[in-house]
């Protein structure tokens, strides 16, 4: 889906993650989306955060400027915002906006 496909009504929906939504609540990996918000329903570790391709804007298993998200603890009620193809909880629970 190509937003500029859309009219500014509905571009605005797909930019705040009104396309769709996904829960999860294990370890299993989640690929090939395209999400645009991450909120926490309880604190959660990521073993993997990727990026959408061709970015480095956006938080990831490893930023542009070294640091990883591998050891940091996301808390409960948390959304952050960005662009990212997938990821992979070590432990939490998170519904992922998608766009």
């Amino acid at each position: 889906m190509a937003i500029n496909k859309y009219n500014v009504v509905e571009s605005g929906n797909v930019a705040l993650g009104q396309v769709g939504s996904l829960l999860e609540t294990g370890t299993d990996a989640v690929s090939g989306k395209k999400i645009l918000a991450i909120q926490f329903l309880e604190d959660a570790v990521f073993s993997s955060l990727t990026p959408e391709s061709g970015t480095n804007r956006y938080i990831g298993s490893t930023n542009n400027n070294g640091d990883s998200t591998a050891s940091v603890t996301f808390p409960q009620g948390l959304t952050i915002f960005g662009r990212w193809s997938g990821f992979q909880l070590s432990s939490g629970k998170v519904v992922a906006y998608l766009g």
